[in-house]
């Protein structure tokens, strides 16, 4: 049995099981499961169902003789295919605007980022925490190194000799050998320079090849020596080539097609890089750390929900959110988050 398989009483009893233990934060027995379902299921049964959501590896038992507790799994399971949520009051949303606004009169970003975390913690009984860094860092060495099939780790070392680590989502069929590429590029080009900068220099050069590709391929086209292959010619797809013997008695246009292939392979490259600079750079949406998952602290049996916020030039510059314990009331606490980040992001700009 796999978590696709669990039908709709093995949710029910599931759910039933999880927003008991995020409301008082005591494991859960299957005469209170049996009380608390809208069906009609005897406790024995209810106990088989608990069984198998433990051998799944949802719940767990904190004592032989106790109820159960769901485990980080199955808090990551709830939060991403069960959980409801809802959406903020006017109330509650005048009330974050009020005490963010306010802040703003002294003119004072920091002042703004304070008073944000201070609300946080207020509204959602948590801890509220806010982590910025300098958008116009210049740096002194960037490498990406692949921890797992499609997770990179960007190593930034600025030239004040800080460090700060990202972890990142690969395409999936991007090659090993496209990060070592981009590391030995970027490392060449980077220096005393920000990631917004470098970004903005590979998408030129990016641009300036792409017109130069347009215009040599339509020449061997013209010339009758290539035909795209593909329904899109001005997408750079196969290029297939014809009456090869006559490359034999036009150099021009065997320099032309070869030009050709190294600006499909350098675009491709350029392609590569934008994408791991962007994922370095961007990140959208609220993200939530469970338990172990949360790394970045190192605080066992804490949860952590964070969103971005942008400055003027729409460039995430950090982020903001709540540390809590695992029974975090997560259908409140991700849209004040998303909230306060998008108000943040208004006031900045």
């Amino acid at each position: 049995m796999s978590l696709s398989d669990l039908d709709k009483r093995s949710r029910e009893i599931f759910r039933s099981i999880v927003e008991s233990y995020l409301e008082t934060g005591e494991p859960v027995g299957s005469r209170n499961v049996s009380r608390n379902l809208s069906m009609s299921l005897s406790p024995a049964s209810v106990r088989n169902v608990m069984s198998d959501l433990e051998h799944l590896g949802l719940l767990h038992s904190p004592h032989t003789s106790a109820g159960r507790l769901p485990t980080e799994i199955g808090l990551r399971f709830f939060v991403d295919a069960l959980l409801e949520v809802g959406d903020l009051t006017e109330a509650e949303r005048r009330e974050i605007e009020v005490q963010v606004r306010a802040s703003n009169e002294a003119h004072s970003t920091e002042q703004v980022l304070t008073e944000a975390s201070q609300m946080l913690s207020g509204l959602s009984m948590g801890a509220g925490v806010v982590l910025t860094h300098k958008s116009d860092t210049r740096l002194k060495h960037i490498e990406f190194v692949r921890i797992e099939p499609q997770k990179a780790l960007v190593i930034l070392v600025s030239e004040d000799g800080s460090v700060e680590n990202r972890v990142v989502d690969l395409p999936s069929n991007l090659p090993s050998s496209a990060l070592v590429e981009a590391t030995n590029y970027l490392n060449a080009q980077i220096q005393g320079r920000t990631l917004s900068d470098i970004r903005s220099e590979l998408e030129r050069v990016r641009d300036a090849d792409q017109a130069e590709l347009d215009q040599l391929s339509q020449k061997v086209i013209s010339a009758g020596l290539a035909v795209w292959g593909g329904d899109n010619p001005s997408d750079p797809g196969t290029l297939i080539v014809r009456g090869r013997s006559n490359l034999l008695t036009d150099l021009d246009a065997v320099e032309d097609l070869e030009r050709i292939r190294l600006l499909f392979d350098d675009l491709e490259n350029k392609k590569d890089l934008i994408q791991l600079l962007g994922l370095a750079e961007k990140g959208d949406g609220v993200r939530i750390f469970i338990g172990s998952e949360n790394n970045l602290f190192s605080l066992s049996g804490s949860s952590l929900v964070v969103s971005p916020y942008r400055d003027a030039n729409q460039r995430i510059v950090g982020v903001l959110g709540v540390i809590g314990p695992t029974r975090l009331n997560y259908a409140r606490v991700i849209p004040m988050v998303d909230y306060t980040a998008r108000l943040v992001s208004k006031i900045l700009k």
